[in-house]
């Protein structure tokens, strides 16, 4: 009972950390409590949607709804696309070198032992990696050039349907570059700490649920921490999930990634199910119940209401 009311602790700090990151970014220009009902939207779009940044895409038209700037808008999800990036390329290496080989994947000893996962795993790491610097650069170091290049390859006769997403694109990373020129320090500090603390949440909400329902593993903190640095690595992968929100790729994974710490069988999948319905299935549910009247607001008009 302890590791399931943490869990749900967990979940409402990961909520209203996001929440509370959108709330400064958008220099408070929405209440908190509707950055709250906004961050169900967000979550409910990247909940069905092949990978995480595919909500990216639902974000700008979301914040544009509610009125909020271009520039702005397109300052807050470039950002936090780059952020949300930063986070797993800096934490990863870091856990690495702590703990070795395990973090990817039970009994890694080298990289000869990746195998299918680790493979995976690898490769989603170099993909966050190259599009996060891609952003990272258009952003805060060359914006002009970034459009120059993204029009550059819709040169050719297969790429030139794509010519107009790609100026849009670069105008959004020019605006977005000349807001993010002059925030102070302190705005950067919430959008970092911000992020770390939605995504450590995540994380502990599941390493939560694993000792509630498997009380025999090892509460000495290396351990713990092996587990979390796991459970990162194992979430990196979800990200890139070929399915809408990782439904049924993640539960194929988890027992993969976690068969040393989760026995197989009736733990495991009790387990799973607790984790998807807490951190995937009330996003749906919430999304459903908030997203209908939202929808009557902000895109149909006030006429439709009653």
């Amino acid at each position: 009972l302890f590791g399931i009311s943490f869990a749900i602790l967990c979940l409402i700090i990961h909520h209203l950390a996001y929440s509370y990151r959108l709330y400064s970014l958008s220099d408070r220009e929405f209440t908190f409590k509707k950055c709250i009902e906004l961050i169900f939207i967000w979550e409910f779009s990247s909940a069905v949607s092949p990978t995480s940044v595919g909500g990216s895409a639902v974000a700008f038209y979301m914040l544009a709804k509610e009125k909020l700037s271009f520039a702005k808008t397109a300052t807050i999800v470039l950002y936090t696309i780059v952020l949300d990036g930063l986070f797993f390329l800096f934490s990863i290496p870091v856990l690495f070198f702590l703990f070795g080989g395990i973090i990817i994947r039970p009994n890694m000893q080298g990289f000869s032992d990746l195998g299918g996962w680790g493979n995976y795993f690898i490769i989603s790491y170099f993909f966050m990696f190259f599009y996060t610097l891609l952003f990272f650069y258009g952003l805060f170091l060359r914006p002009v050039r970034m459009k120059d290049l993204l029009l550059s390859l819709t040169r050719f006769s297969i790429t030139q349907k794509w010519k107009n997403s790609a100026e849009r694109i670069g105008n959004e990373i020019i605006m977005a570059s000349h807001e993010l020129k002059i925030k102070p320090f302190h705005w950067h500090l919430k959008g970092v700490m911000s992020t770390i603390g939605a995504w450590s949440t995540r994380f502990l909400l599941l390493l939560a649920l694993i000792l509630a329902f498997n009380p025999q593993i090892s509460l000495e903190i290396k351990n713990l921490l092996q587990l979390f640095a796991r459970l990162e690595s194992m979430f990196l992968i979800t990200l890139f999930s070929p399915t809408p929100g990782g439904a049924g790729f993640v539960e194929v994974l988890f027992g993969g990634f976690l068969n040393d710490y989760i026995p197989s069988g009736t733990i495991a999948t009790l387990t799973a199910t607790v984790w998807r319905l807490m951190s995937y299935y009330i996003y749906l549910l919430m999304g459903a119940i908030i997203i209908p009247n939202w929808v009557r607001k902000k895109v149909l008009g006030n006429k439709y209401l009653h």
